[in-house]
């Protein structure tokens, strides 16, 4: 396992036991990043009107769209250190 894997795998468990909640919207771009590093591209239709969780979910995911993996998973990182280092 790559070094960056190996961090990867230890911010999502980090992610896991922050000791606060972050915002809704530093939340959606956590779900966002993940996706983007462990799928790829948002595949699908966008949710329908009636599931505004999962609208804000697919749109936020939609915005990384070209987003490397890699470059993914070191904002995804840097993202929980920060949040860690925050709290």
């Amino acid at each position: 396992m790559s070094d960056l894997s190996a961090r990867f795998e230890q911010a999502a468990q980090d992610a896991q036991h922050l000791p606060k909640r972050p915002a809704n919207d530093v939340m959606l771009r956590l779900y966002a990043l993940y996706k983007q590093a462990t799928v790829g591209d948002v595949r699908g239709s966008r949710p329908g009107v009636l599931d505004m969780t999962g609208r804000l979910k697919y749109d936020a995911w939609t915005k990384l769209k070209g987003t490397t993996v890699e470059q993914a998973r070191i904002d995804y990182v840097a993202l929980v250190d920060q949040l860690k280092a925050s709290a």
